[in-house]
């Protein structure tokens, strides 16, 4: 059985990411959406509820053979201890390139590790998770971004933080 994980900070979890990890599904076994803390980015979600809005997202989608787990620290270490020989990255555009391939390079180094570059959707190259949180962070409508329920916990997300600074 062949393992890839499919990782990110997901905050939140948008179309554009159920769609990678529905095409890497069709190409591995077993496919572990890898929801990762990440020290350089300041997350509006907490890590269990992008954990829980990413399993909702994975149902609803029927994406069986995808389970949705954290990555604790290192993603190479993380894919060691669960047996995955890949990781599968979307691209949306050369920026993304460029800032995938140094980390593709270095999970190679460190374990062995391969790295799979599956385009975006044409469809959904705009979408992007801190552009989510820009437009709900002024009313605007994400809906047709991110899976079912996911723009709601956003906007409550945004209300807690909206609140705790006043």
């Amino acid at each position: 059985m062949t393992t890839a994980v499919c990782p990110g900070s997901f905050d939140p979890i948008t179309l554009g990411h159920l769609d990678i990890v529905r095409r890497a599904r069709a190409l591995f076994d077993d496919v572990v959406v890898g929801v990762a803390r990440n020290a350089s980015k300041s997350a509006l979600l907490s890590v269990d509820e992008r954990v829980a809005l990413a399993r909702a997202a994975v149902a609803d989608a029927g994406l069986d053979g995808v389970r949705v787990e954290v990555v604790p620290g290192l993603l190479v270490d993380f894919c060691r201890e669960i047996g995955a020989g890949a990781v599968v990255k979307g691209l949306r555009g050369g920026a993304d390139f460029d800032a995938e391939l140094p980390m593709a390079l270095m999970n190679r180094h460190l374990a062995g590790v391969e790295t799979v570059f599956v385009a975006g959707d044409a469809a959904l190259l705009h979408v992007a998770s801190s552009l989510v949180k820009d437009i709900a962070r002024y009313g605007g409508p994400v809906d047709d971004l991110v899976p079912p329920g996911v723009g709601d916990a956003v906007r409550a997300a945004l209300a807690r933080v909206q609140g705790s600074s006043r």
